[in-house]
């Protein structure tokens, strides 16, 4: 009995138009032909196996974060997400409390009266672009609430975080996006400095105020860690959130039955969510650089390369997830309790030590953004009955989610 060879797909090109229409299609073919696919144009290494992303994050002697040293530091500065050691320590225990605990609980009802301020817009209309309308704006605005800085300048925020998530995604060295970058490292700091000295001169109970007056073992942030703390606040905090609410939205229109399921039992919010951080993760390739010649899935990465962890890729794999391609809110593979820390099922904030301390503000949001837009909309549908597209390579979501409703009389 002879049996026919396995044809080998051709490699998949994470830069090509395919690639950026159906990632999830090349995803698999990364899982099953190339868990380590070495992008020549880049010279990153793809890393897609669940198993493989996940010892990556958590193995802090063969990966670092340095990465971020040419991904972000150029334009925002030194962020407690290239760290190490104690240095990462000591800034992530300062970080902590403006994030978490207590402060959290006393910025939560800010965050529903802002969602109810926004909706409230065009719960009247019949018809919205949530993306461009709802969620690009709702995170950015919790983030100048926390911050105390004025409203009107929520453009320049967006601009700038926009240019910062170019600028880490520069695959291809764009000189225009390298520009856009440094234009962002100059007006940035000119605006953000004189307010942290301000607000370091007269505290208040905002958010870069106990920033600047945070203190462990006697160490306080600087103006400058303060500032690009802040930038980073932006990227992670505006960009992924405003990807997580959209695309819960999208796959839930997508399956009436679990929308309605949803509508009928608010704290089912949680487990959408979650079930897209697996499913669609907003954040879908997170780098790391090697220490040391290190071997994944058989092959070897080279000391000092860039290792591309493919959160989109990994929280699909079958060797892990039960009929990964079904988005399904009430599935039994995934711990709800621990969805939101650094020993979660899924893989969309990374994992262990540099697991995002934002995922529980990030979580609260999206609660109260999906929540409050069900309910203002009983009826909600894609308008014309066409679904939405998603783009983007590093972070990816609806580029607009249209869609119509009975108003609100």
């Amino acid at each position: 009995m002879t049996t026919t060879p396995t044809t080998v797909p051709e490699k998949p090109d994470v830069l090509s138009a395919e690639f950026a229409r159906d990632p999830h299609t090349y995803y698999k073919i990364m899982r099953d032909f190339y868990p380590v696919l070495h992008h020549e144009v880049s010279g990153y290494y793809f890393v897609s196996r669940y198993e493989d992303v996940a010892r990556i994050y958590k193995d802090s002697v063969g990966f670092s974060n340095e990465n971020y040293a040419f991904q972000m530091e150029p334009v925002i500065g030194k962020t407690v997400i290239q760290m190490g050691g104690r240095e990462h320590a000591i800034n992530r225990q300062l970080i902590t409390p403006a994030l978490r605990g207590n402060y959290l609980e006393e910025l939560l009802p800010q965050v529903d009266e802002l969602a109810t301020e926004m909706i409230d817009k065009f719960r009247t209309a019949g018809r919205v672009d949530l993306a461009e309308d709802f969620t690009k704006w709702f995170p950015i605005n919790v983030i100048v609430k926390m911050l105390d800085l004025p409203r009107e300048d929520l453009p320049k925020f967006h601009e700038w975080y926009s240019s910062l998530m170019a600028f880490l995604a520069n695959l291809t060295n764009d000189p225009e996006i390298h520009a856009w970058g440094m234009r962002t490292q100059q007006e940035y700091p000119a605006y953000i400095l004189p307010i942290i000295a301000e607000r370091r001169r007269n505290p208040g109970t905002d958010l870069i105020s106990r920033l600047t007056q945070a203190e462990i073992n006697d160490e306080q942030f600087s103006d400058e860690q303060i500032k690009a703390l802040i930038g980073l606040l932006l990227i992670a905090g505006g960009e992924t959130t405003d990807k997580s609410i959209a695309s819960t939205l999208k796959y839930l229109i997508m399956h009436p039955e679990q929308l309605e399921a949803v509508r009928q039992d608010p704290s089912l919010a949680t487990r959408a969510l979650v079930e897209t951080l697996r499913y669609h993760p907003p954040v879908q390739i997170i780098l790391r650089t090697t220490t040391d010649d290190v071997e994944v899935a058989g092959t070897v990465i080279p000391v000092g390369s860039v290792v591309g962890c493919v959160n989109g890729a990994a929280n699909r794999d079958e060797r892990r997830f039960d009929d990964p391609d079904t988005y399904n809110i009430f599935r039994a593979d995934i711990n709800i309790r621990q969805a939101f820390a650094g020993s979660a099922d899924h893989i969309a904030f990374a994992l262990g030590r540099h697991f995002c301390v934002g995922s529980l503000l990030a979580k609260r949001e999206a609660e109260t953004a999906i929540n409050q837009i069900l309910a203002a909309m009983p009826d909600i549908r894609f308008a014309d009955g066409i679904e939405p597209t998603d783009a983007g390579l590093f972070t990816r979501g609806p580029e607009s989610l249209i869609v119509e409703f009975t108003p609100a009389s």
